[in-house]
């Protein structure tokens, strides 16, 4: 696990699937709340993405997270960069306007005995005024660990 406080944190871990299953797994809307550590992802609904500006919605609960009281919200999750099988990355349009652009996203890489996965999350486009109002990072490193995870377990149990 590596950490960069200011800005950017990300963590790697080796997973039994190969690039292909993982990505798959990742570009569905109910695959991100499959995984999801953190408590916060309900539900979502959408088609599964397959470019840069694809979106889909996911119903929120920042209850679990215990730092603002949200409650029950929606957020578009909008793809900011896509590659087939390598690497997803999108950025959140929700109930604070104009967004925040804090960014999340993986890196797969094939390795002897599956996929590196690599899980980020970077808060280094987000506006002062945002940075003024919220506590970032907003999500700890530990759930990035976390939700990889339960990645690795839910890709084995398929």
């Amino acid at each position: 696990m590596s950490e960069q406080p200011d800005q950017r944190y990300e963590v790697s871990r080796q997973v039994d699937a190969t690039p292909a299953e993982v990505f798959a797994l990742l570009c569905t809307p109910g695959g991100h709340v499959a995984i999801d550590s953190s408590g916060m992802l309900q539900s979502a609904e959408g088609d599964p993405v397959r470019a840069v500006g694809d979106t889909f919605v996911v119903h929120m609960d920042r209850e679990s997270l215990g730092d603002l009281p949200m409650g029950a919200y929606d957020v578009t999750v909008v793809i900011t960069g896509f590659a087939q099988d390598a690497a997803l990355e999108w950025t959140i349009s929700g109930t604070v306007q104009p967004p925040i652009q804090h960014r999340y996203g993986y890196r797969l890489e094939p390795s002897g005995t599956g996929t590196l996965v690599t899980s980020y999350y970077d808060w280094s486009q987000v506006l002062e005024r945002y940075r003024r109002a919220i506590a970032f990072p907003v999500v700890p490193v530990a759930a990035l660990g976390a939700t990889l995870g339960i990645l690795a377990r839910t890709l084995r149990a398929d």
